[in-house]
């Protein structure tokens, strides 16, 4: 059986005690229509001054919750991803205070993205970021009483950003509350792992997830785990072979931090990048890879950009 939720059925916060949008049985399909992140706030062509002056209360406007008749605590939720259609236009920004340089980049900045082409979004006439749909949230509400954030993982998954759940993969979800109370949005037509200036390219879409269950096999609170389908993860990024730039020390976060300065340092000598658009591509088409966490106490974190973004005549 199929079930539509239009973008006017929404939720901002993760919540047990919600009233469900559709009731479904095992093995149904749900068709969404999600707003962009910003619920709205930021509309085609408006200007940075938007993202320092959002009503954070209206981000995150995600469809649901889905009532699977007979998922209990303890059972597993299966979340097939069938169709993904970004809406025809998008953005990527830096929001004063979040991402992983927010000391570098104290200053709102936004990019509009045109991606009624359904192949690229443009961000300079050579620099092409390959479309790629996928929700950045999906999860189960949790089994804590009251309202939850959305921004941070919560113990029934939610924003976890993962660019790999793209048409034809399964999220496996622990169910922690009876139905299980599945939502989704904060859908991005394109993300680097890492998502490293907080946002990829957040955009309207409409997508259809079918839903079974797994009785008895729930992994454990704050884990989750997907199934990809065969072939190569992202094709269109790997055409072209990769620049990855490495940092080493004794703190993870610190290297990521030092191996993406060195990748926006790299594109702004060597492509002519503002910093801010440089930021932003790491956000869209780099990964941050942890290349080594045995060779105590130096590891290893590499950021690997996909050189496809560049138009063929470009180094």
């Amino acid at each position: 059986m199929e079930h539509a939720i239009d973008r006017q059925t929404f939720h901002t916060t993760w919540d047990r005690s919600l009233p469900p949008a559709v009731e479904i049985e095992p093995g149904d399909v749900v068709h969404f229509e999600t707003e962009e992140v910003s619920g709205g706030q930021v509309t085609p062509g408006c200007s940075a001054s938007v993202l320092a002056a959002m009503d954070m209360d209206r981000l995150y406007p995600l469809g649901g919750p889905v009532y699977v008749k007979g998922a209990e605590p303890g059972d597993a939720l299966e979340v097939e991803m069938l169709e993904l259609h970004p809406g025809p236009w998008g953005w990527a920004g830096l929001i004063p205070g979040l991402g992983l340089l927010p000391d570098d980049f104290p200053d709102p900045y936004i990019r509009h993205f045109d991606l009624s082409d359904g192949r690229f979004a443009t961000l300079r006439e050579d620099i092409r970021i390959p479309i790629q749909p996928f929700c950045g949230t999906m999860g189960v509400a949790t089994d804590e009483p009251g309202a939850h954030p959305v921004l941070p993982p919560t113990r029934g998954a939610g924003n976890i950003d993962t660019r790999h759940l793209t048409v034809g993969a399964r999220l496996y979800l622990p169910v922690l509350v009876p139905g299980a109370l599945f939502s989704a949005g904060d859908c991005h037509a394109a993300q680097g792992d890492g998502e490293v200036c907080v946002t990829g390219i957040e955009c309207p879409m409409s997508f259809s997830l079918r839903f079974r269950l797994i009785k008895g096999h729930s992994p454990a609170p704050y884990r989750y785990s997907f199934r990809t389908p065969p072939g190569p993860l992202q094709p269109r990024s790997d055409a072209a072979g990769y620049f990855a730039t490495t940092a080493l020390g004794p703190d993870l976060m610190e290297n990521a931090r030092a191996a993406v300065r060195d990748l926006i340092n790299w594109l702004n000598q060597d492509h002519r990048l503002s910093r801010e658009d440089a930021y932003i591509l790491c956000s869209l088409a780099a990964d941050l890879k942890i290349s080594q966490i045995v060779d105590q106490p130096n590891w290893g974190v590499s950021a690997y950009l996909s050189l496809a973004v560049f138009e063929p005549d470009q180094p």
